[in-house]
């Protein structure tokens, strides 16, 4: 099951600080191993939307390579289609 997350916070990108607008989670799973698949909206200082696709492992938000089983990315999709922040950027 997917979970949304509409907490406002300050975040850090290559152009700035920006605020996390909206959040999608997909939680997962590998052997043992729990984490996140996460899709953010972002607004910088300067009002420009930014998505950042990252992961999660203990809830906090890592960048690097986002690895998705078919069957989640579908769950992600689904989730993001009940975002219409997300699905308007993303044109879904």
């Amino acid at each position: 099951m997917a979970t949304v997350i509409l907490v406002p916070t300050a975040v850090a990108t290559p152009w700035g600080k920006a605020t996390l607008v909206d959040e999608v989670r997909v939680q997962q799973r590998a052997g043992d191993r729990r984490f996140s698949s996460l899709v953010q909206l972002l607004q910088s200082k300067d009002g420009d939307l930014l998505v950042r696709f990252a992961y999660a492992t203990n809830g906090a938000a890592r960048r690097g390579p986002v690895t998705l089983r078919a069957r989640d990315l579908e769950r992600l999709r689904a989730a993001i289609r009940e975002r219409p922040q997300l699905t308007g950027v993303l044109g879904m």
